[in-house]
This record gives structure tokens, C-alpha cells and sequence, in this order.
């Protein structure tokens, strides 16, 4: 197949997206297919476009240039209103497939899928409504709580109109501040008591206008992704210091990662029922992955969804498809056979 694997974009997830596009790439590649690894927001030369889908295609070339141009990244926001690249559009319909290794605002929000569909382009992952749905924690809530999948309580603050406190609304310290529509933990801070509580929203509140408060689960940390409708293994994150944020997740040897996590069977299949539940309930189609906390009794919350995952190598997902057996190539390839089930 000739597919264009989309990755780079805006968000602050942006260098994230270039490892996991450039190893898709890489995989694809390696399984036969004519794949070129394509920046979403600087695009590409008009006769690359143009031309033929070349055989050997050099990622290693591209990947660099990448991460190159992101110095230029604030820049280029400022003097442009569009978010697709020069000649994004046009080489991305000449692909059989869109390979989407986008994460973060304008790639996991449904944006990108909307205008895909209006423009024929087939593509991976779920489409733009689940994508939107799930990329907004809040509303997630709303969903879990309507589809019976247990989740944190929480509130949903607005930039302007936030309390002085949260005793109104039945939440207790310690808590955990999260922007709305954020990624990769990106502006979270947990918050042990009202003293920090203003300085967590100000944090919050520089990346956009609305907030989610929530209760904060102390316990053990998993991930359970769903593919094609199916759970597969739970791995457990334990991050040495402090939860799962930004530096934990993107720093290596901050985070040890166990799969298939050390749990009884039982409760390995209550998680794991409980991430093919939460998906349904979203609407979403193809994969995802699900994030969850264990308190010490052994209850399970739900915190979110994750519609565009990770996909370096090591990345959760191909983690757990490693415990079946399945390789990195063999995974990129399921992706692509699920996320095509939605166009027959």
C-alpha cells in the first residue's frame, strides 16, 4: 500500500509525534509498503508531492528534518492561519492510507479527521466525533459515567469563573488539576491542599481556558489498550518519583513499565472488561488505549482514553503487543487491518 504517515503538528506533544511517526515508518517499510513519513504543519516541496510514491523512501532523512524545522515552530504559527502544511492535502489523497502519529490538539481532537473525511482520505484510529469526545476529559466523564465505567469524581472549571476553593463542590484534598484537552500530562499537578490549589489552576490555565478537578487516586497505575474490540494485556506503570507526568513518561529509566502487570487473573479481566466498556462508550472504532488507577482495595477508576497513543517502539501499546507475541511491524500492520474496517 502507499501510505503517508502523518506525524509533527503544533501541540506540545509535537517531538513525541516524530518518534512515533519515523518508527511506524520504519515498520511499515519493513512489511512492504511505500511509506513516507510527512510533517502535518510544514508539508512538504511541490514535486515531492507530485511524483511518485518512491520505493526508498528515507525516514532516518526525514525524521531530522523534522525535529529540525521545530525551532521554527513558534515562528510559523504566528505568520500562518492554516494548519495543513504545503501540498499536505494532495499527497495525503494520493495514499491508499493516512498512517495518523499525531498527538495532542489538531490531531487527536477529531480536527484532522473531519476535514479527512470531507476530502475521501482514508485514515487510521476512530473517527472525528470519538476522537473529539474522548480528547475533552470532562465530557469524558459524562460518557463513563452513562456507559457505567467507574472513573474519578471530578468538577469542570472555567478560566474567570473558578472558586476560591473546591468545599462547594463535595471534592476533598489531595486533588489532581488537569487541562481540559491536554496531552502527554502536560500542565497536570497534583495538589495535596488549598495552598497550592490557585498556583495548579494558573498552570493549568496557560494551556487553555477550561479545567477538570478531580479526586486523586492513590494507588498502582495501568494501561490497557483495545483493539478491535478486544482488551489486550495490562501493563503496569510505576514511576520512581513523584505519578506519570510529562518528564516520567518521555525520560528514560524514570518509569518502570511491567507487562503483563503482576495482578490476579480476576482483576485482570475486570480491568480489562472495563477498557472494552469504556471504549464502547466513547463510540470509539479501531484502537485505543485506556489509563487506569488501582486503589489499595483493589477499586479501578478509569481516568481517560487515549485515541492516537503512543507508537515508538517502546510505547505502551507495542509493549503489550510484545506480550503476545506480536512484533512492532505486525502491530503497525493490525492497526492499519482494524482502522480499514471502518470504510467497508
Amino acid at each position: 500500500m502507499k501510505i503517508v504517515v502523518l506525524a509533527g503538528g503544533t501541540s506540545t506533544e509535537r517531538e513525541i509525534s516524530i518518534i512515533s511517526g519515523s518508527g511506524v515508518c520504519r515498520a511499515l517499510q519493513e512489511r512492504g509498503h511505500q511509506a513516507v513519513l510527512l510533517d502535518v504543519f510544514f508539508g512538504c516541496r511541490e514535486e515531492e508531492a507530485a511524483g511518485e510514491f518512491p520505493a526508498d523512501f528515507d525516514v532516518d532523512r526525514a525524521e531530522a528534518a523534522m525535529k529540525a524545522r521545530s525551532a521554527e515552530l513558534e515562528k510559523a504559527i504566528e505568520s500562518r492561519r492554516e494548519f495543513f502544511g504545503p501540498h499536505v492535502l494532495e499527497l495525503c489523497q494520493k495514499a491508499d492510507l493516512v498512517f495518523l502519529a499525531l498527538h495532542g490538539a489538531n490531531g487527536e481532537d477529531g480536527k484532522v479527521q473531519a476535514a479527512f473525511d470531507l476530502f475521501g482520505i482514508r485514515y487510521t484510529g476512530t473517527d472525528y466525533l470519538s476522537s473529539a469526545v474522548a480528547m475533552d476529559k470532562y465530557i469524558t466523564k459524562i460518557f463513563f459515567e452513562a456507559g457505567q465505567v467507574p472513573a474519578p469524581r471530578g468538577i469542570h472549571l472555567v478560566k474567570g469563573k473558578e472558586p476560591e476553593s473546591i468545599s462547594a463542590s463535595g471534592l476533598e484534598f489531595p486533588v489532581i488539576v488537569k487541562p481540559c484537552c491536554g496531552g502527554s500530562s502536560v500542565g497536570v499537578s497534583v495538589v495535596e491542599g488549598p495552598e497550592s490549589f490557585r498556583k495548579a489552576l494558573e498552570e493549568a490555565f496557560a494551556y487553555e481556558d477550561q479545567v477538570v478537578v478531580e479526586e486523586f487516586i492513590r494507588g498502582r497505575e495501568f494501561s490497557v489498550a483495545v483493539i478491535g474490540g478486544k482488551a489486550y494485556p495490562v501493563i503496569e506503570i510505576t514511576p520512581k518519583e513523584g505519578f506519570y507526568d510529562y518528564k516520567n513518561k518521555y525520560t528514560a529509566g524514570c518509569t518502570v513499565e511491567t507487562c503483563p502487570a503482576d495482578l490476579p487473573e480476576e482483576k485482570t479481566r475486570e480491568m480489562q472488561d472495563a477498557a472494552v466498556r469504556a471504549a464502547g462508550a466513547l463510540g470509539i472504532r479501531g484502537y485505543c488505549r485506556l489509563d487506569f488507577m488501582m486503589r489499595p482495595d483493589g477499586r479501578i477508576y478509569c481516568l481517560e482514553a487515549n485515541t492516537l497513543p503512543g507508537m515508538t517502539p517502546t510505547s505502551l501499546i507495542p509493549q503489550e503487543a510484545a506480550a503476545l507475541g506480536i512484533s512492532y511491524p505486525e502491530l503497525c500492520e493490525e492497526l492499519i487491518r482494524i482502522s480499514l474496517e471502518k470504510y467497508q
